[in-house]
């Protein structure tokens, strides 16, 4: 039989990053947090928490914790159906983004869930072909990803795209690409990459050129509230999302310096497959939010 107040030390270590963190917020003693997770390895016969800094959870301990968080979500909608409204103590979810999706559909999309129910959001951001794993480990609950697979265990729910199009102020694209995007202009113009795992740059070059140019400049910017803005002050060009960047295309504060040329990515809800009303209901706000703010194309 698992003894969940052992299993929550775990979880809770991992998830505020060490055991000092943990025991306050359990309002326990570090020496208490500690023992119960040796004691919980000791029932397990095996490490289920990496001393590193910050603590991570082994495979058998993700293994713990993520069953623990769906023991915990279900134990959480069922006090929220016996409790009135006004009494309902809040459930805190854990969600995986991607930041282009929160800077710009994700809030309004929850919004109205968010004003009926009492919940709280735990945001773990991410790029978006990397959030999956954040799922995987049991970090979160439920992930914005481009994977196009349920994983084990997990539902999906298709969601729409972004369209992502490289862009730059008038002045920039003036000053290095006075004949226009070319792989030798490429070559010398500074880009703008949100992170190093981020590859819409790779998919774009591919696209326009058949392959990516030998020489990038790029600066690289893991904002996506900034990374507008970085472009939009004429520092470098860039690849953002319609969402982003048709008002001021329109304006005239941005071009489309390769008119015809863009980069769709998909967007993919995936849950753990409970049968969790709290789960529904931010489910649906997803899906019927994403309607709105995204293109909705198979």
């Amino acid at each position: 039989m698992l003894d969940y107040k052992l299993i929550e030390a775990l979880a809770m270590v991992v998830r505020e990053g060490g055991f000092d963190k943990a025991a306050r917020r359990m309002h326990l003693t570090q020496s208490a947090v500690s023992q119960r997770v040796k004691l919980l390895e000791e029932q397990a016969g095996q490490v289920l928490l990496a001393r590193t800094t910050p603590p991570k959870a082994t495979s058998a301990g993700r293994r713990m914790i993520t069953h623990y968080l769906k023991v915990r979500r279900l134990e959480d909608d069922l006090f929220d159906m016996a409790a009135a409204p006004a009494e309902a103590a809040f459930s805190t979810m854990a969600v995986g983004i991607n930041g282009d999706s929160l800077a710009t559909w994700f809030l309004k999309a929850v919004r109205p869930f968010l004003e009926r129910r009492n919940v709280l959001l735990d945001l773990k951001i991410d790029d978006q072909d990397q959030t999956q794993r954040l799922l995987k480990d049991g970090e979160v609950l439920g992930c914005i990803s481009t994977m196009d697979q349920p994983m084990q265990g997990c539902r999906m729910e298709y969601l729409g795209q972004m369209v992502y199009r490289a862009v730059a102020t008038p002045a920039f694209a003036a000053r290095w690409f006075p004949d226009g995007l070319d792989d030798d202009a490429a070559c010398r113009a500074p880009f703008l990459i949100y992170n190093r795992k981020d590859e819409l740059h790779l998919k774009f070059f591919n696209q326009r050129f058949g392959r990516v140019p030998a020489l990038l400049p790029a600066h690289y910017l893991p904002s996506s509230t900034k990374f507008v803005d970085f472009i939009a002050a004429g520092l470098a060009y860039g690849m953002l999302p319609d969402q982003q960047s048709a008002g001021l295309v329109a304006r005239g504060r941005l071009v489309n310096l390769a008119p015809g040329c863009q980069v769709p990515v998909k967007l993919y809800w995936h849950c753990w497959n409970l049968r969790s009303d709290l789960l529904e209901g931010l489910t649906r706000a997803l899906v019927e939010g994403a309607r709105c703010h995204l293109t909705n194309l198979n």
